[in-house]
């Protein structure tokens, strides 16, 4: 039965972190953001995604909350904050499990960013925000 499930592939969605602009009330370090990049001609409905961290952390195994974030409808070459995120937790896995729906179809895809992948070494111009920032697609 299994073969008989029809998977559809997710294309032109991704997900990138970028580093925030900063403000002189931003005196706590580097703030980083996530975002949805909806790069489809058509637009995307009742966005859900689930956010966490895991991995090994001073020998010890890690496990970050799990969040999930509601986004509505996104219109087509759009793109939307997911949340923001902290340095400290690039030495982990942080996943992000995205799921919508186009025309009553549903599509999901996990994107995880493997560790200190977040780095400035990776960066890449991010289409629609035009900043540099780490991308998955």
């Amino acid at each position: 039965m299994l073969r008989d499930i029809q998977r559809v592939s997710v294309e032109d969605i991704a997900i990138a972190v970028l580093p925030k602009e900063q403000t002189a009330a931003d005196a706590e370090g580097p703030l980083w953001e996530v975002y949805l990049l909806n790069l489809k001609q058509a637009p995307i409905e009742n966005v859900i995604i689930a956010s966490k961290g895991y991995g090994v952390f001073k020998g010890e195994e890690v496990k970050t909350s799990t969040l999930r974030h509601y986004l509505g409808d996104m219109s087509p070459m759009s793109y939307m904050l997911i949340e923001p995120i902290q340095e400290t937790v690039f030495g982990l896995n942080n996943e992000y499990w995205l799921s919508f729906y186009i025309d009553r179809e549903i599509f999901d895809k996990k994107y995880i960013f493997l560790p200190e992948s977040i780095s400035e070494s990776y960066f890449t111009m991010i289409p629609l925000l035009g900043k540099r920032g780490v991308m998955i697609r």
